[in-house]
């Protein structure tokens, strides 16, 4: 599904692409490789792994790696990995006038390298916290902690 849309819809990194676009996400593990920093999100009251919008850029490492920077506040991030560690379609309802659309969400394992950095909650979220365990039902984000633990 993910690789068809990107071949057939030019302009699938950009949200102009009313479909949908690609997005990117950081696995953001601590310094340890204990716990990961999810985010929660203020438009979806859930907690997420951080990410965003390409917004035209086809470099998704280097997307992942900005909107985990711009979430969390933390200068000292680095890439674990080019491989990708997750990848997920998912539906976003309407809001604000912008019709429901989809997400191809290309998702990178990172690691927070200051120990002593402080973490600063971004506009788009209520909460930022590091968790050893999934802090919700949800399928997805138990699918990656259980990726992410096989790794260790």
């Amino acid at each position: 599904m993910m690789l068809n849309f990107l071949l057939r819809e030019p302009n699938c990194f950009d949200r102009s692409c009313t479909e949908g676009h690609f997005t990117a996400s950081g696995w953001l593990e601590d310094t340890f490789g204990t716990n990961v920093l999810l985010t929660h999100h203020k438009q979806f009251n859930d907690w997420f792994q951080l990410g965003g919008h390409a917004d035209g850029d086809h470099d998704l490492i280097r997307v992942a790696l900005k909107e985990t920077h711009e979430e969390s506040g933390l200068l000292g991030i680095e890439l674990l990995s080019d491989k990708i560690f997750d990848i997920d379609v998912h539906l976003v309802p309407e809001y604000f006038g912008i019709q429901e659309h989809y997400h191809y969400d290309v998702r990178f394992l990172l690691r927070a390298t200051n120990e002593n950095e402080d973490i600063q909650i971004s506009d788009e979220s209520i909460d930022l916290q590091w968790f050893s365990k999934a802090p919700t039902d949800s399928c997805d984000l138990n699918r990656m902690f259980e990726k992410w633990k096989k790794l260790k």
